[in-house]
């Protein structure tokens, strides 16, 4: 049931994204062209979004989880570098291509090469941060190195 709960709501989201022109490229990059023929779609489509999501996250607090055993919700509260960094490079992409990953798979089934360019390129990030991040962690938490016999026997 939660596989199938997952793909109806993916799906759902999906044609909302269609229908508010959102897989289209054009239209993020219009909104971020403050200079020229700015398209303010995006700012609506975002802020009925965060409207939405106030009410009903209030309003679900107060209820268990229906197909989950418990709500997934950030416990990180701090803003640090990695956040900051990340979150640039994010927009940067995102401005750049006219992408952000959610669309991106949606716009898959249209088949245009820049679409699966930018997925790819996509993946292949998530792939490098993560063996980044597992190797930053060994890095940060690794022991000193063990004393040699010379150095031990000195003590």
């Amino acid at each position: 049931m939660p596989l199938l709960s997952a793909f109806l709501v993916g799906a759902l989201f999906a044609v909302g994204l269609g229908v508010s022109g959102m897989t289209q490229p054009t239209k993020v990059i219009g909104f971020l062209d403050f200079f020229g023929h700015w398209d303010a779609t995006l700012m609506f489509v975002m802020g009925g979004a965060v409207v939405l999501y106030f009410f009903f996250f209030r309003f679900a607090r107060g209820y268990a989880p229906v197909l989950t055993a418990y709500f997934n919700l950030p416990t990180q509260k701090q803003i640090d570098l990695r956040l900051v960094i990340g979150s640039g490079m994010f927009g940067v992409g995102w401005g750049l291509a006219g992408f952000c990953p959610g669309p991106a798979l949606t716009s898959l089934g249209h088949g245009a090469t820049k679409v699966f360019v930018f997925v790819a390129s996509m993946v292949a990030g998530m792939y490098l941060f993560k063996a980044f991040d597992v190797l930053l962690h060994r890095y940060r938490n690794a022991s000193p190195p063990l004393a040699t016999k010379k150095e031990a026997t000195q003590s």
